[in-house]
């Protein structure tokens, strides 16, 4: 499998891998704009793009552009996260160039007609309400918000309703001018693809634009803190967050191996002891996510109003536990899995053309898989030793609680089992 790298004059990135054997291709443009870029007052408005993108261009109709990848039994879809959007499609191999015209078409020439944004925006303030009605989804925008608290990374991706409900097509363009340059973008394509093939096409299709000045957005500060909303649901959802490493700090791969041991899978100590010994819920996971300069170690549960605190309880109590000393066939199967997961995503082509767009755009370069699992294998069992004790007793702590909480722990109290 063979990455190529190319950067138009304009500063637009092309990353491709052609992987042999394969009849298909995954091939995408992604913006470094997402939620963090907005200004508060354009909260919502990197998502409300993302829409608008499919609703029409100055060459094709929003059934066209459906149509178009449809009629050759592709598909497309696109997504925001806080530091990114995406589009992307996946199609067969020498459908790749019509995909590109399409994704290109909707990056570049959007129309925002009045109408189209009228009908959007009402299916944007349905996903609102949908995430609103969904607690084990719309506690993490809660606890991001804690973590985070009046900065744009601690906002929701979808913005609040009132925000939506005042966009106009003007607000929609600004902002597209104010951060779809080319500087700012990446054609990542893999699968049964032609490097020097899209590098042509890219040129024709964005060699025009025109590079612009890097806006700043202000540095993630993670203050932490407490949300809680009590509410009679089925379910007492609790979310603790731990702050840890950004995505280019070494220590990222330890705290990657730390949180698969910690609550990764069935075999991990948050799942035995509080699921499989104790019956004390369902769903119970922990994960690291992290983003240019910081990040976060996530502890979910969903379980009883009667049983919220004695779960919260236990949570802090196996967090010391981790410190006291994980043991190393722990953290091997924790390293095992990570590597697994790393390889065996990236038999997709779409993973693949992620992967590619994301390593390119954090280090600017494309590490081989080999060496990511290198990072992972060098994590010694004293590493995650440290860093276990960190999150016990420094990390920290941002706590987001939904449901039948009123028996459960606050923050405060949560911190002095901590020290205790």
């Amino acid at each position: 499998m063979t990455v190529r790298q190319h950067t138009l004059p304009n500063g637009f990135r092309i990353v491709t891998e052609q992987m042999p054997g394969l009849a298909s291709a995954a091939i995408g443009v992604w913006v470094g704009a997402g939620a963090r870029h907005e200004r508060e007052s354009q909260n919502g408005i990197a998502h409300f793009l993302e829409h608008m993108a499919f609703k029409g261009t100055k060459r094709r109709s929003a059934l066209d552009i459906a149509e178009a990848i449809e009629d050759v039994g592709g598909y497309i879809n696109a997504y925001t996260s806080r530091e990114v959007t995406a589009y992307y499609a996946r199609v067969l191999s020498e459908d790749v160039p019509l995909a590109l015209d399409v994704i290109g078409d909707i990056v570049l020439n959007p129309v925002f007609a009045p109408r189209e944004i009228e009908v959007e925006r009402g299916v944007i303030l349905s996903e609102i309400g949908q995430a609103l009605d969904t607690p084990d989804d719309v506690i993490f925008d809660w606890l991001q918000e804690r973590a985070y608290p009046d900065q744009p990374i601690g906002r929701t991706i979808l913005g609040p309703e009132e925000r939506v409900k005042g966009f106009s097509r003007a607000d929609l363009a600004g902002f597209v001018s104010e951060h779809y340059r080319p500087d700012q973008m990446i054609l990542s394509a893999a699968g049964g693809v032609d490097h020097d093939a899209i590098v042509r096409m890219a040129e024709d299709l964005f060699g025009a634009m025109t590079p612009g000045n890097l806006l700043p957005f202000p540095p993630a500060r993670f203050a932490g803190g407490e949300y809680r909303t009590e509410k009679p649901l089925e379910q007492a959802h609790f979310a603790l967050g731990l702050e840890s490493p950004d995505y280019c700090d070494p220590a990222i791969y330890t705290a990657q191996v730390y949180s698969t041991a910690l609550g990764g899978g069935m075999s991990s100590r948050l799942f035995q002891e509080i699921r499989e010994k104790r019956g004390l819920c369902y769903t119970i996971f922990a994960q690291t996510g992290a983003y240019s300069d910081t990040g976060m170690t996530t502890i979910y549960a969903g379980t009883s109003g009667a049983q919220i605190a004695e779960l919260a309880e236990i949570t802090i109590d196996e967090l010391k536990r981790a410190a006291d000393g994980m043991s190393p066939q722990e953290i091997e199967r924790a390293r095992a899995q990570m590597k697994a997961g790393l390889v065996m995503g990236l038999e997709s082509p779409s993973a693949r053309a992620e992967r590619l767009a994301r390593m390119l755009a954090i280090w600017d370069r494309v590490p081989d898989p080999a060496e990511s699992v290198a990072l992972i294998e060098a994590v010694t069992d004293e590493d995650v030793r440290r860093f276990a004790e960190h999150m016990a007793v420094e990390a920290r702590p941002a706590l987001a609680l939904y449901g039948p909480v009123s028996g459960a722990p606050d923050l405060d109290a949560l911190q002095g089992r901590r020290a205790a």
